[in-house]
């Protein structure tokens, strides 16, 4: 069954050619992320017990800027991440425990491109902007951007991902803080707080000015019902208050179990007497709030607002409160922060504002901050969290499930294209999954991407990682096609075979190719070891693991001898050997793994034998 699944692009890809296999800025392992009170994964913990027990320099930082603080020292060899907005101290020991901390705060645009190269990975929180030019300048080095916070829209994914740097951010530690601010704000705007208390310090006692309105049996519109705003709809159902949700992702069993119906966009704004904001600022969602949809609203209708500012326009909202459709607005966040001091919306009357306060509880900073460092400690690492933003996004218990598959997907694109003689070039790519799941319960986004990692890196003098694989793919030219093909087998495995085949090229391995032509390799995870099984039409059955000598042979008696002794005679050691053959006596494939690599004199002495026909040496 052929899959949706397809990359490709028009430029050809170029010639193969010898290049130095890059080692790759993060090279995948696989971890879950730390979410709410969960225990800690073992890289925290390590890290935060080196913390503990190891005297970390604290000495002013030798910048003369103010904003600047100390760091701390970490492993002397260990990788350097700028922290440029303030962030927890129980964040900042984990990363002093794993590298050199930096911790330099209200750098201009210009200081950071200065300043980006030098480092491996960047923590910011909303106010610093992680530009195109930012990844430009780093020329390469840095790795990972971190946002300590929910919102990515600071930081350009679309550069990130050209540059091979993983974007990772903290969504899970402040959701409570945040759902409980928009809770504050509710009522305090409802019930005139601010302004109350603002009448009282002035000297005046205004009781009848300030008469608010209940919250029970009226309908509050959850605009977006993802973490926050589905823990704001939780806390207004306890307060008596009939929610509805918008959200065009959200789940309706979700939303049904607590109580919420969801409804469209129209009918939300259409029947609220509040409205709470939970989307994320994109193109899609940018001033979605203006003069139209005020226009379409309850009149007296009251705004929370605890997401980002852009998704209001702000001057739309002021026209709004003057003519008396939007009776309140209670907001968190602003277009531009701070806001202009001059800012009519912030010095409206019937305004209620705080400066971004959502995250700023002391629980909130201290999860955020240790959720933030571990993401970024964990891709230091080689590890993926389930928190990356621009790379595929696949659930931690799936993450754990396909680790050894995911190593096998990188092996055999690795292998099969060391297989390619020069020439035409690669062009498109058929890989072919075997499982007896259904279509819906097997992921393959995250093996299609490590098969792309394997297939360039050997052939491409770039660093390819997990997030820039798919891209650089597409830039090559490089068309992969998926298929799943059902097989009576245990459903436990997700996968019970990987094919990758290679078409319309020449093979430096005749062996290798169908009788329709293909480079074809097969490979299958055993008893949670990679393996490859099968080369061309020949059954194998070798660890892909080191290095690899592929040898097709007369089937023979004493061929594993000979071959073995001429490695020993030049100190190769042999890992491992296996044989496979389509007809006795006629032909087989003689696959030998080795540590070493061998000399161009071991692999002449090897050509020489007899009744070897053909042989190649692979690098995995």
């Amino acid at each position: 069954m052929l899959m949706d699944n397809i990359r490709w692009a028009e430029a050809p890809l170029l010639p193969l050619r010898p290049a130095a296999a890059a080692a790759s800025p993060i090279s995948l392992k696989l971890s879950g992320s730390r979410c709410g009170h969960a225990r800690l994964s073992p890289v925290v913990a390590n890290a935060l017990k080196s913390a503990e027990s190891t005297e970390t320099s604290s000495a002013a930082s030798s910048k003369s800027r103010s904003g600047a603080e100390p760091g701390g020292a970490g492993p002397a060899d260990g990788p350097t991440i700028l922290v440029s907005e303030k962030l927890g101290e129980a964040g900042l020991d984990v990363l002093r425990g794993y590298g050199r901390v930096e911790c330099l705060y209200d750098l201009s645009p210009e200081e950071l491109c200065a300043k980006i190269s030098d480092v491996d990975a960047l923590i910011v929180r909303s106010g610093t902007k992680v530009t195109r030019q930012v990844f430009e300048a780093a020329k390469g080095r840095l790795k990972v951007v971190g946002r300590a916070g929910v919102g990515i829209d600071n930081v350009d994914l679309q550069a990130a991902t050209e540059h091979g740097c993983l974007v990772v951010n903290a969504p899970t530690a402040n959701t409570v803080a945040a759902a409980e601010h928009g809770i504050a704000l509710l009522a305090a705007m409802a019930r005139n707080v601010a302004q109350a208390d603002a009448s009282i310090k002035a000297g005046k006692w205004e009781r009848s000015k300030y008469v608010g309105v209940s919250l029970v049996g009226k309908t509050l519109a959850v605009m977006g019902f993802g973490k926050v705003g589905s823990e704001v709809a939780r806390r207004a159902k306890g307060l008596g208050m009939t929610v509805i949700a918008h959200d065009p992702y959200a789940p309706a069993d979700r939303a049904r179990a607590m109580g919420v119906e969801l409804v469209s966009f129209d009918r939300a704004i259409a029947t609220a007497d509040f409205l709470s904001l939970h989307m994320p600022l994109t193109p899609t969602t940018s001033k979605i709030f203006n003069d139209n949809t005020f226009s379409k609203m309850k009149k007296g209708v009251r705004i929370v607002n605890v997401a980002r500012g852009g998704v209001i326009d702000e001057d739309a909202l002021v026209r709004a409160l003057d003519s008396g459709i939007v009776a309140q607005a209670a907001l968190d966040v602003f277009t531009k922060e701070p806001p202009p001091t001059d800012s009519k919306l912030v010095q409206h009357p019937h305004v209620t504002v705080t400066p971004h306060l959502g995250a700023s509880t002391k629980e909130a900073q201290e999860g955020v901050a240790i959720e933030i460092a571990e993401a970024v400690v964990g891709a230091l690492n080689g590890e993926l969290a389930a928190t990356a933003v621009n790379a595929p996004m696949v659930p931690p218990d799936v993450l754990t499930e396909l680790a050894p598959y995911v190593v096998l997907a990188e092996k055999l694109g690795r292998l099969v294209v060391q297989l390619v003689a020069g020439g035409r070039g690669i062009q498109s790519v058929r890989v072919v999954y075997t499982s007896a799941r259904d279509a819906d319960d097997l992921d393959t986004r995250l093996l299609r991407a490590m098969i792309t990692k394997g297939l360039i890196e050997p052939i491409s003098a770039s660093y390819i990682n997990l997030v820039n694989a798919d891209y650089t793919a597409k830039q090559k030219g490089l068309r992969i096609v998926e298929e799943r093909v059902s097989v009576d087998a245990s459903p436990e495995s997700p996968v019970d075979s990987i094919q990758v085949k290679i078409t319309n090229v020449e093979s430096k391995f005749a062996s290798a190719v169908t009788e329709i032509g293909e480079i074809s390799i097969e490979g299958k995870v055993k008893d949670g070891i990679p393996r490859l099984t099968c080369v061309g039409s020949f059954g194998v059955d070798v660890s892909l693991e080191g290095n690899l000598i592929l040898c097709r042979q007369v089937d023979q008696p004493g061929m594993i001898g000979r071959v073995g002794n001429i490695l020993g005679e030049h100190n190769v050691n042999v890992s491992f050997m296996s044989v496979g053959r389509t007809v006795r006596r006629k032909h087989a494939i003689m696959a030998i793994g080795v540590d070493e690599e061998p000399s161009k004199e071991t692999l002449k002495k090897i050509g020489e034998v007899p009744a070897i026909e053909e042989f190649v040496f692979l690098n995995l």
